[in-house]
């Protein structure tokens, strides 16, 4: 189930918040700068082989201020939508996902990008917040493609996107710069058509 208050290129401060079955996903604020720096400190070599070299001052308060101030930016300027994951029940913040690269036009399209903190990995969190996500990237947002990518020896990641309905469409030589270093990626997809289509199999299979 999702419920939300949004407006998407809106600079005013509104409320919003997409509700999974496990989790949920809402704007990231100053004040989780503790609880983000010590989920991120203690999940670093988890993450650092899949995420682009972190800055020396990475996990300071003062380069955590700039992001949230580019995550403002950016999402008022309908250019991305940046979303922490949190437990329902407590309110733990476990990951974060990011709708980045976002064209309207002929593209309607965007791209997803995501972690998740090494002690809630392969509880199967991340599936419901992605579950709870793309109904709104599909019927709120009116978006038509989403795509992500991933390191070809991240079976996890790669189970996680067919899980929900990706489909893998090609190989990206040389794609991004990975921990300080150029990596391929597997580039996976799924479209508005596609994902109503699976979701109306669901609803029939249900009753």
């Amino acid at each position: 189930m999702a419920s939300s208050v949004f407006r998407f290129r809106s600079r005013s401060q509104v409320s919003f918040r997409l509700d999974g079955e496990r989790t949920c996903l809402r704007y990231p604020v100053m004040g989780d700068y503790s609880e983000w720096s010590r989920l991120r400190e203690a999940s670093r070599g988890f993450l650092e082989p899949w995420e682009p070299r972190w800055a020396h001052d990475d996990l300071t308060r003062a380069a955590f201020r700039y992001r949230i101030q580019r995550y403002d930016a950016d999402r008022a300027a309908g250019k991305a939508l940046p979303l922490f994951v949190c437990l329902r029940s407590s309110g733990q913040l476990v990951g974060g996902v990011t709708l980045g690269a976002i064209r309207r036009g002929v593209a309607e399209s965007c791209t997803l990008g995501y972690w998740m903190g090494e002690q809630h990995a392969g509880k199967g969190l991340m599936r419901d917040a992605l579950t709870a996500l793309l109904p709104h990237v599909f019927d709120s947002m009116r978006l038509h493609r989403i795509e992500a990518a991933c390191i070809p020896d991240n079976s996890r990641s790669q189970r996680l996107l067919e899980a929900v309905g990706f489909r893998r469409e090609g190989y990206l030589n040389g794609y991004l710069k990975i921990n300080g270093a150029w990596r391929d990626h597997l580039l996976y997809a799924l479209v508005a058509e596609d994902w109503h289509s699976m979701r109306k199999q669901s609803s029939g299979s249900g009753g």
